[in-house]
């Protein structure tokens, strides 16, 4: 997030003071942040007092955390609260058809950020997360995205480092293309155990008026139980149904 940005910045010494949060940090010490950060403490601590006051960090006597002011911020974002608005009912009744975790995820640079999950009491433990990241090319919705994005992308991308997340992780560049290549023709994509052991996937795009990808939506579930070959078809009319609404809501008004 911070790679552009000069860190002797003021935005760039708040976004490195941001993104020292991890997920599971609920409270944080100013001497850590600073390790974190690499920022003298008498920097962090100066700046912290004003994201406080900002409401973009919250203080406790254990520490700092991230701020309700970020979440309502985050609220406001104009393409992804519309997308929730439309996604979620589809994902609502995906999730009542299936019993298993929905996901929806968008494409930034070359990971997928999930945006929304639905999941019930028997949901897989899976590596996703609201607001969490996961790379393209090993899963699901990532390889939805992927496959619609420009040549050179795809090929950047596929040339680059691709870490094996797990024994079944695809890695080879050929292998990969063909993937992409079967999602634009079958309009699908699967995952199995390649992102996370134990899980299975599934997942279509979902498409602007450009065909461009504006996000991707999947079922995710155990692979003792799951058999994504089983839910390509609603997963599909899922992807329709919230491409068709968007496309309605963004169409030029006829004067």
């Amino acid at each position: 997030m911070t790679a552009d940005l000069d860190p002797r910045s003021v935005l760039g010494r708040v976004m490195l003071i941001l993104d020292a949060f991890g997920p599971e940090d609920r409270a944080v010490g100013l001497s850590e942040l600073a390790r974190r950060t690499g920022l003298p403490k008498a920097t962090v601590h100066r700046m912290c007092r004003d994201l406080v006051a900002a409401r973009l960090l919250a203080s406790s006597p254990a520490g700092y955390g991230l701020g309700r002011g970020l979440f309502e911020l985050g609220l406001r974002a104009s393409v992804e609260r519309t997308l929730l608005e439309v996604a979620v009912p589809f994902m609502q009744d995906l999730y009542a058809r299936t019993r298993e975790t929905v996901h929806l995820g968008v494409r930034d640079g070359d990971e997928v950020v999930y945006v929304s999950k639905i999941g019930g009491h028997r949901q897989v433990p899976a590596p996703s997360r609201v607001g969490g990241r996961m790379p393209l090319y090993c899963t699901a919705i990532g390889r939805v995205l992927l496959a619609h994005c420009a040549p050179a992308t795809v090929e950047r991308i596929l040339s680059g480092p691709l870490p094996r997340r797990t024994p079944r992780t695809i890695v080879a560049p050929g292998l990969l293309r063909a993937q992409l290549d079967r999602v634009l023709r079958d309009g699908i994509a699967f995952e199995f155990e390649e992102s996370a052991a134990g899980i299975a996937c599934v997942a279509a795009p979902i498409l602007g008026a450009d065909g461009l990808p504006v996000a991707g939506i999947s079922v995710t579930g155990p692979t003792t139980r799951f058999r994504p070959a089983d839910h390509h078809a609603p997963v599909r009319a899922a992807a329709s149904g919230v491409q068709s609404i968007l496309a309605r809501r963004t169409a030029p008004t006829p004067y």
